[in-house]
């Protein structure tokens, strides 16, 4: 579905009214979404559409996603975690996960960033490099 300018200008607006030093405030969000929803402006539909994969995309920056071959201890799950924080700002959260198909190595995933070492990742670089 094609946005209009003016849903995603509203959008934008919106997003800057919910960041407060850099983290989105989950009450002004409310509010935006419940003085909208009361007003019913024009593309109001649209433009929380818009709003709502912005915050979305915005609270998917400070949750990292760890891929790891093996099954972590949880002191390595605090030992990683700490370092992610101490990294990106200490309100990240982390979710660890198990794929023993990454063969070995682990895959960090913050919002549209990913960051790989995993042996799979190499495997599929050499095979497509082979290929060229």
């Amino acid at each position: 579905m094609k946005v209009s300018k003016e849903a995603l200008r509203n959008a934008r607006q919106f997003l800057r009214l919910t960041l407060k030093d850099g983290k989105v405030d989950t009450d002004m969000a409310r509010r935006i979404v419940d003085t909208v929803v009361k007003a019913k402006p024009r593309h109001y539909i649209a433009t929380l559409e818009a709003y709502h994969r912005m915050l979305r995309l915005e609270l998917e920056k400070r949750h990292a996603i760890v891929e790891n071959a093996s099954t972590l201890e949880n002191e390595q799950c605090d030992a990683i975690l700490a370092d992610l924080r101490g990294k990106l700002g200490a309100d990240l959260t982390a979710e660890f996960r198990h794929s023993p198909d990454l063969l070995g190595g682990m895959r960090v995933k913050l919002g549209s960033t990913v960051w790989d070492s995993s042996v799979k990742a190499r495997l599929d670089g050499l095979a497509q490099a082979l290929q060229s």
